[in-house]
């Protein structure tokens, strides 16, 4: 008989486990908190210290301290990524300036593309220009990949994390896979 007191817990909706193919590996990222921010410049200096962290203002570029990070997507926008998991939303509910902060963890999915050669298996369905001169350790930027929409940062110098909605993390994770076999060859 079933044990009725044991608890659910909800599957990563990719754990097929590792995936590599030569020098370059495609594996989930560790579970995080995300939020979506948005604020006017006005309240970025506020917002900044209550995340502990300078928020970035220029396209592409990210800010990070300890766990916690934070990626510019747009001119109003940033992406923040906390792999401790805390509280990003009670942090900056305390702040008194207008802004939004909308926890989407649970509708992300993060995956990592490491290994000589990473940049060519996310090139294979991401039109953007991923040389290191272009896009350096540390860019990060709203991009494509394949059909969907992805956020892109580069953790290292053969290392990107992809950032999709978990509703597309299927297609993204099998579409890496792919283009690592196709890099592979």
């Amino acid at each position: 008989m079933a044990d009725l007191a044991q608890t659910a817990e909800r599957a990563h909706p990719l754990q097929t486990g590792y995936a590599g193919v030569g020098s370059v590996s495609v594996t989930l990222a560790d579970n995080a908190t995300r939020v979506s921010l948005r604020a006017r410049p006005d309240a970025v200096a506020a917002l900044s210290k209550a995340l502990g962290l300078s928020l970035p203002l220029k396209p592409k570029t990210t800010a990070a301290k300890g766990n916690r990070m934070a990626l510019w997507i747009g001119p109003d926008e940033w992406l923040i990524i906390d792999a401790d998991g805390s509280s990003l939303v009670a942090d900056l509910a305390k702040v008194k300036v207008l802004h939004s902060a909308v926890d989407v963890s649970h509708r992300n999915v993060g995956i990592i593309i490491s290994g000589k050669g990473a940049d060519a298996v996310v090139n294979g369905g991401c039109p953007q220009d991923l040389s290191l001169g272009v896009f350096p350790v540390g860019a990060a930027s709203r991009t494509v990949l394949g059909k969907i929409e992805i956020v892109l940062l580069r953790t290292g110098e053969d290392t990107f994390r992809v950032e999709c909605w978990r509703s597309f993390s299927g297609y993204a994770y099998s579409f890496l896979q792919e283009s690592a076999r196709d890099v592979a060859v």
